[in-house]
């Protein structure tokens, strides 16, 4: 049997039994140095990385897409002119809708959202 099977075993013995023991442990200051070390290296070698600073490239379509949403932005959301020009047809008379060509858009719209 190994010497770790043998301090296992022991320990597992005693502790069925009940009994309450304290683990020492000795030679901490050696440990920290060797973390000390092992942090100095790694400092050295951070230091020799070349430093490079970041940069952005936006493609031509990103530029694109830029200058679209602006116009769109700037864009009313009424076209006046085509509203005035209704209204004036109402207010004559002579604005007349075809029921079959209303009820053809819904369909088409609700089919088409649908998805």
């Amino acid at each position: 049997m190994t010497r770790n099977r043998e301090v296992m075993k022991n320990i597992n013995k005693k502790i069925k039994r009940g009994r309450r023991h304290i683990m020492r442990i000795n030679g901490i200051k050696n440990m920290n140095n060797a973390y000390k070390a092992n942090r100095a290296n790694r400092t050295s070698q951070t230091s020799k990385i070349k430093k490079e600073k970041d940069s952005v490239a936006i493609s031509d379509l990103a530029k694109d897409l830029q200058i679209a949403k602006k116009a769109v932005k700037k864009a009313p959301d009424i076209r006046q002119n085509k509203v005035d020009a209704i209204k004036k047809r109402i207010q004559s008379g002579t604005y007349n809708v075809n029921a079959k060509e209303v009820a053809d858009k819904i369909m088409e719209h609700y089919f088409d959202h649908r998805g």
